[in-house]
């Protein structure tokens, strides 16, 4: 019995199954679908409104319309609304004007107005729900660029990140590539100059330029083009500081550059301290040639590479150099009994929450 239930059943949940498919692509087909449906919805409820106003009143009618600005374009939820009004007019016109479905009339009218006024500046031109989503998987899909391949044995990466506010969007990221041998890590740490969702959106497409270019480029040339692209950006705080580090994992030996980027950590195991690498530049964006001076080293056994973002060390509160002595102090407290989510424990230790924080650590562990 169940079996031919299903089978029976099986049409009606393709065609269904089709409809949604076709209006999560924003498709025309797909949009019909659902405005055929709420239409429909509108009848019946007019329906029940002539037979009994108490039971369907005119407020009742902003339900469709609600539905219709989750899952319709514009100018299908224009043909919705108006279907809408034009049933609420039928039932209070069938009732009498009394002063209840007046004001009924008036808040319903005021409501539908602000929604498609909503609707009409939609830049996607796609319903709230998805156009949402699009920003959603195209932040995902550039995030998977920060996931740090499977290392070999003894070599750990990890990394935290907290935006400003605890927004989806933040201006720092990171883009990882690992060399088809496997021997060679390159790691680029940048945090887009800004806050809230100029930051954000700056970040995206800074993150997509970088990902597409890291392995393909020697470090030198990266910073040099993402230089160039941020220039041609022309955007109001087009600049960000970046640092990269090349490592050979089978030898440990690491290069460092940085663009404006708060300092690297080098963890020394032998006296148990966070050193500062000497790695300087100018920041991304800036000029049309910055100059990149280039710091070498090895992480040895036991030690570690430490990146961060200026909302780690710096607030209002705190300048940056004293910024720099308290996080020195707080990671070694952290990393003292092993490295265990150290950088998630950093990025929590931080007290100012008003700018994006971001740590990242590579460590060769015994």
């Amino acid at each position: 019995m169940t079996t031919q239930l299903q089978r029976a059943s099986a049409p009606l949940r393709d065609y269904v199954g089709d409809r949604f498919v076709q209006w999560r692509t924003g498709s025309t087909e797909g949009q019909i679908a659902v405005v055929t449906g709420l239409v429909a919805m509108t009848l019946v409820m007019t329906v029940v409104s002539l037979v009994d106003y108490g039971w369907m009143p005119a407020t009742a009618f902003l339900i469709p319309i609600l539905l219709g600005r989750l899952a319709l374009r514009y100018r299908p939820l224009v043909v919705l609304v108006t279907m809408s009004i034009l049933a609420v007019l039928a039932t209070v016109a069938k009732e009498g004007l009394a002063p209840g479905r007046i004001a009924a009339m008036v808040a319903l009218a005021i409501a539908a107005f602000i929604i498609l006024y909503e609707a009409s500046r939609s830049r996607t031109g796609l319903p709230g729900p998805l156009g949402e989503a699009m920003l959603v998987e195209l932040k995902d899909r550039l995030q998977s660029q920060s996931v740090i391949p499977a290392l070999p044995e003894g070599w750990r990466a990890q990394s935290s990140m907290a935006s400003a506010g605890g927004a989806k969007f933040a201006g720092d990221f990171l883009v990882a590539n690992l060399s088809e041998d496997g021997d060679h890590l390159e790691m680029v740490l940048v945090d887009v100059c800004g806050k809230g969702v100029a930051a954000g959106t700056q970040s995206l497409q800074f993150a997509g330029a970088l990902g597409g270019l890291i392995g393909a480029l020697p470090p030198l040339g990266l910073f040099a083009a993402a230089n160039d692209f941020l220039l041609r950006q022309h955007w109001d705080d087009g600049f960000a500081t970046a640092v990269h580090v090349l490592v050979n994992l089978r030898t440990g030996d690491y290069s460092i550059i940085n663009a404006g980027h708060p300092p690297a950590l080098h963890w020394n195991s032998s006296i148990e301290e966070w050193e500062i690498d000497g790695a300087r530049g100018m920041a991304l964006g800036i000029m049309a040639r910055p100059e990149f001076h280039r710091s070498t080293g090895r992480i040895g056994w036991g030690n570690a590479l430490m990146f961060y973002t200026d909302g780690v060390v710096e607030s209002h509160s705190q300048d940056f150099t004293t910024g720099i002595e308290r996080l020195r102090v707080s990671a070694k407290t952290v990393v003292t009994n092993g490295f265990d989510h150290a950088s998630k424990k950093i990025v929590a230790g931080v007290a100012a929450t008003d700018d994006d924080r971001a740590v990242l650590i590579l460590s060769r562990e015994l």
